[in-house]
């Protein structure tokens, strides 16, 4: 009940904010989780992002006081964080289907979006495995980076990959990869975001290897300082699980560090690994 206190009080937040500047750290401290894992973790219990989800609250409020009320809809635009009542208007277009003026009209259609409340979902007739590894090195990571919209991530993250196997790039990174492994953190790596920061529409995904040498041209290298993570078979089941099953109940924390999906050979078992850093709970 702690995790979805937290939770909730982070969307107290966001509430409390909708007609002044919302701080998007404030909302992660007010969740108590790292800054780098709250808007997934949010995206991926409720299904929106959480920019779009201000975004959807905010202009549903608006359409209330527009009804309500008399006021300018200059006003109305920078109240909700809009800089003109054009950019306002557009948005409003988008969401409800009319412009604001329209909206003051009696037995017109709007839209609301009600706030989101996190309950706890009785679940757990499917066990879900996974180990703790501790690290005493750090992992130096070298390859490219690419853009990912969040929202597209499960769609975008399997394309790069194959773009990676056709162009030779994979083969590269294979070359490059240990012969004398120092963990089971070897083979193909891509780190969910380069810097330990918010990441709502889009991230960083990296494409590498662990690789201790020079660093090859057109490529760049990154370190992650961690010692502990939690490992989990089958990267797709084990985000779909990660922050609304496992993370409530397991007395541990999420660290502000990228996590890690880890792709190993044909007829290796697992095929694929999630390494999430995470700290024990206070």
């Amino acid at each position: 009940m702690d995790w979805l206190e937290r939770m909730n009080n982070a969307l107290n937040y966001i509430e409390e904010n909708l007609d002044s500047t919302i701080d998007y750290k404030k909302i992660a401290q007010e969740a108590y989780c790292s800054e780098f894992h709250f808007s997934r973790m949010f995206s991926s219990i409720s299904g929106i992002s959480l920019s779009e989800y201000i975004r959807r609250r905010r202009l549903t409020l608006a359409a209330f006081e527009i009804q309500k009320s008399d006021i300018r809809i200059i006003d109305l635009a920078i109240k909700y964080g809009y800089e003109s009542a054009d950019s306002f208007s557009r948005a409003f277009y988008k969401t409800h289907g009319i412009k604001p003026s329209e909206a003051r009209s009696m037995g017109v259609q709007l839209k609301a979006f009600p706030r989101i409340s996190f309950q706890i979902s009785i679940k757990g007739d499917t066990e879900m495995e996974y180990r703790i590894e501790n690290l005493d090195f750090d992992l130096r990571v070298i390859g490219k980076g690419n853009k990912v919209k969040t929202s597209r991530a499960f769609k975008t993250i399997p394309s790069l990959w194959s773009s990676a196997k056709k162009d030779g790039f994979m083969e590269e990174l294979i070359d490059l990869s240990w012969e004398d492994p120092k963990c089971t953190l070897e083979s193909l790596l891509g780190v969910c975001g380069k810097e330990a920061a918010i990441m709502d529409e889009e991230f960083t995904y990296f494409m590498g290897v662990r690789y201790d040498g020079d660093v090859p041209s057109g490529m760049e290298s990154i370190i992650i300082k961690h010692s502990t993570w939690a490992v989990f078979p089958n990267i797709v089941e084990a985000w779909k699980r990660l922050y609304s099953e496992w993370v409530p109940t397991s007395g541990y924390e999420l660290a502000d560090i990228p996590c890690i999906e880890c792709y190993y050979p044909p007829k290796h078992k697992p095929r694929h690994e999630l390494w999430v850093p995470v700290v024990p709970k206070q």
